[in-house]
């Protein structure tokens, strides 16, 4: 199963990325703009989400638009939480038990590219990404 080491290992990888503990857990930045977070039980969050986050671990991630977001929740369900809040849209919450090795990965590096500059991406996709 996959937990925050993995989460860990995978964002070192990243060019700029940046591991900051916050009040709700890790959560992880490149140039300030977050793209991966631990998620907490906060109060703004619907009952049954809040649950779900209160009893495992749940990460969110950055995505390139609501439809991709809405993709994975219906591919998924079981793994990807429906929206827990309209902050910070769009983004995708998923339970770390049910996601693959590689999915995670993809899923944390897609994070970055959406949040990562362009030089950054260049660098790291050595393209135009």
């Amino acid at each position: 199963m996959a937990d925050l080491d993995d989460v860990r290992r995978i964002a070192a990888g990243l060019p700029g990325s940046e591991e900051r503990a916050m009040t709700g857990g890790a959560a992880w930045f490149v140039r300030n703009k977050l793209f991966a977070w631990e998620c907490h039980p906060w109060p703004s969050i619907p009952e049954d989400m809040r649950a779900v986050i209160a009893a495992e671990l749940v990460v969110g991630v950055k995505v390139a638009d609501p439809v991709d977001a809405l993709a994975l929740r219906e591919m998924q369900p079981e793994v990807f939480l429906r929206a827990t809040t309209r902050w910070g849209e769009p983004k995708v919450a998923f339970r770390m038990a049910g996601i693959a090795d590689d999915h995670l990965d993809e899923l944390v590096t897609e994070a970055w590219r959406v949040q990562a500059p362009k030089y950054l991406r260049r660098e790291f996709f050595g393209d135009d990404a």
